[in-house]
């Protein structure tokens, strides 16, 4: 009906919201609708209209609906009018209700070149068309992994060594840009661009370790990270060949084997020629596709002879086709698959135009980051270089963790078989409401209360008050990698120590902090610093 709609995939009754405006002081008459933006989305908008002599206070209304509604119910846009518009028929015309202005606060532009420059980088790495001074970096939708790209974009901007700390203790604008402006020249890290390449370039240190654990087992597909495109319609094959060609050619790693010299791995990269990878059409019937798909992207690599990346077609009808395509880790993390997936794309569309894809060259290789990142590292023979001080933190902040978190359930197996399930649901809108509630009263995000639940819950489970997750980060903190396949994702491990008879908010807090302390130490490599700690080491 024209009193019920569906917002975020929850059916709303228009009629309850009105019901709820009609009862905050001053307000005569009340009209909510929905409306769709083709920036902000699906939006409800409140339409008053005053009682006699009475004024209207939007952000009073809106206080008070909160006390009667949940968040998602709350119109994020109330408008008052002196009457409502009428058909012919002297009904409502809810057609002719003006549009809304969302503007939730007043737009100051920011007036110092430091202020551009973080408006500026708050706006590209947000997909924000403009960005005022006051404008709070958590408010436009930021978090704790897109901050870690907001500083290290910030310190090569000005040349400093900046901190992620320093996002969450002065989140606007103006605030950030007063707090970074006396770091400006005092020295960042050397800049990430083309290196002179030595005969045999090194491994990074992630790549080490995938390495090792591919001359361990070359059969193992644990590694393989796979992906399955359903295609309808005409398929130009000779297209998508020379998509695939253009794509080899753009990315480095795709291309590049892993052989030893003097028992020591090194990067070779082949020509686009050499490593182009086949691409077979396999005719094949809907219900052996599972079968198919899965022996192909079971498949292992031998990384020190052949490149990291196979591809297959299936083809299931006249115009029903699947493309598949595995990449090693050692080649490609998750993050990777976008510009992967964002380049074939373009390719192939321009191939079909019989032209070549018009992208812009990258501005480095995985070549030049694994020689960038040990030259940032350092030795770990020198106590004062970068890697030393980070290994430093680690083993104080790990120090004494226990080896295993037990929990009810099945026992482990002996040997870790790599089988896994997803298990999908909802989160309701208002529980979201409710969380970003708590992280904006303690000066968190999201992620840190969602971090703190979880190890309260895993606290309870275990009987065990020392908890510690691992979580991926896409270690892409230099603009020069947003478009590059490779493999750069970390795995950082995050602590709490978990008191049932403190509050909530006390452990918050306690997570917020080491939280922040690990996103500052995220340098290091987590192969590396499993070496380093040495634990316990399990099949299991």
């Amino acid at each position: 009906t024209d009193f019920q709609v569906k917002l975020r995939g929850l059916r709303i009754e228009l009629g309850e919201i009105e019901a709820a405006l009609l009862a905050q002081p001053g307000v005569a008459q009340s009209v909510v609708v929905l409306r769709t933006d083709a920036h902000a989305g699906d939006q409800l908008v409140g339409y008053l209209v005053a009682e006699p002599d009475s004024t209207i206070d939007p952000d009073a209304v809106k206080a008070g609906l909160a006390g009667s509604l949940p968040g998602y119910m709350i119109p994020a846009a109330l408008m008052i009018m002196d009457a409502f518009p009428v058909n012919a028929s002297g009904k409502l015309d809810r057609k002719a209700l003006p549009a809304p202005v969302f503007e939730a606060k007043v737009f100051r532009a920011p007036s110092t070149p430091i202020e551009e420059i973080v408006a500026g980088i708050f706006a590209d790495l947000l997909g924000v068309e403009r960005v005022g001074v006051d404008d709070d970096f958590f408010e436009l939708g930021g978090n704790s992994l897109v901050a870690t790209q907001v500083v290290a974009r910030l310190s090569a901007a000005l040349n400093a060594d900046i901190g992620v700390r320093a996002m969450f203790e002065a989140p606007t604008v103006a605030a950030l840009a007063a707090r970074v402006e006396s770091h400006a020249g005092s020295g960042a890290r050397q800049a990430l661009t083309a290196r002179q390449r030595p005969e045999y370039p090194p491994l990074s240190l992630a790549q080490q370790r995938m390495w090792f654990l591919n001359r361990f087992d070359a059969d193992s597909a644990a590694n393989n990270i796979p992906a399955a495109v359903r295609l309808t319609g005409a398929l130009d094959l000779a297209a998508l060949r020379g998509a695939v060609a253009d794509v080899v050619a753009r990315h480095e790693s795709l291309r590049t084997i892993y052989p030893s010299q003097g028992g020591v791995a090194y990067q070779k990269v082949l020509s686009s020629t050499r490593a182009l990878p086949a691409l077979d059409v396999v005719q094949a019937a809907e219900d052996e596709l599972p079968e198919l798909l899965r022996e192909f992207v079971t498949r292992g690599f031998d990384v020190t002879a052949e490149p990291p990346v196979r591809l297959r077609v299936y083809r299931i009808g006249e115009q029903d086709y699947v493309l598949v395509v595995v990449v090693h880790h050692i080649a490609a993390d998750g993050f990777s698959m976008r510009p992967l997936v964002r380049d074939m794309m373009m390719a192939y569309v321009a191939r079909t135009g019989e032209a070549e894809p018009g992208w812009s060259p990258l501005p480095v290789q995985y070549v030049d980051y694994a020689l960038w990142q040990r030259e940032t590292l350092g030795s770990e023979d020198d106590r004062t270089s970068l890697i030393s001080e980070q290994l430093d933190y680690w083993r104080g902040a790990l120090a004494g963790l226990p080896d295993e978190l037990r929990l009810p359930g099945k026992p482990r197996p002996a040997v870790a078989s790599y089988r896994a399930g997803t298990h999908r649901f909802r989160v309701p809108a208002e529980l979201i409401d409710a969380l970003n509630g708590v992280a904006r009263d303690n000066g968190a995000t999201l992620f840190m209360v969602v971090h703190s639940a979880f190890a309260a819950l895993l606290a309870r489970l275990s009987g065990s008050g020392d908890i510690a997750v691992g979580i991926p980060v896409a270690g892409r903190g230099e603009q020069a990698l947003d478009d590059l396949v490779g493999m750069f994702v970390n795995t950082l491990v995050l602590r709490a120590e978990v008191d049932a008879a403190t509050a909530f908010t006390d452990l918050l807090a306690q997570v917020r902090e080491r939280d922040l302390q690990a996103f500052a130490h995220a340098d290091v490599p987590f192969e590396r610093l499993v070496e380093v700690l040495n634990p316990a080491r399990s099949q299991a």
